[in-house]
């Protein structure tokens, strides 16, 4: 449990750095494979693909409602030193229920991510692969969450050019 903990910090802390060089100029943005974009730290080396939503739907009470959310981005991760090879996280633009837990679904599978704040993200690394394979067969993930003022936000990202992406990001990580 601490181990994960640990872990899990460690993860946060790359994620939110990864958002803060986001919301830069995207001067270390390196590629854009169709709705895919990879970019490139080099401090400590990271990378990754990166892709907004096609599609949100906010509802309340089964109701749409305009909500104002910050960023709601999917990432594909791969930090060499921190042995991260290929990590998927969500950030919905909002914090989550306490507790709660974000649906991916990507054709026929259905993962659950476990969140904590802004972010989800899944269990483990065998769960990253087979959520990775999923993805690269798909062709589009929805992610189904519930905000901590209780609104339920479905968002639709496209998976067009996302092996590319990925495929682009860690081999920029191996070098």
């Amino acid at each position: 449990m601490i181990k994960k903990l640990i872990g899990s910090v460690a993860v946060l802390t790359c994620l939110l750095g990864a958002q803060a060089a986001l919301a830069q100029e995207s001067t270390n943005q390196v590629s854009q494979n169709t709705d895919w974009a990879v970019f490139v730290e080099s401090n400590p080396t990271e990378c990754w693909a990166v892709s907004a939503p096609k599609e949100t739907v906010n509802t309340r009470d089964g109701r749409v409602v305009a909500v104002r959310r910050g960023d709601i981005l999917l990432f594909t991760f791969f930090r060499p030193s921190a042995g991260v090879e290929g990590q998927l996280t969500f950030t919905g633009g909002y914090p989550f229920a306490e507790n709660s837990a974000v649906t991916l679904q990507v054709g026929d599978s259905e993962f659950n991510l476990f969140t904590q704040g802004e972010w989800a993200w899944a269990s483990s690394a065998e769960e990253d692969r087979q959520i990775m394979a999923a993805m690269r067969r798909g062709a589009d993930a929805v992610l189904t969450a519930r905000s901590s003022r209780g609104t339920q936000t479905q968002d639709t990202f496209s998976l067009l050019g996302y092996t590319a992406a990925i495929e682009d990001a860690q081999r920029r990580c191996s070098n």
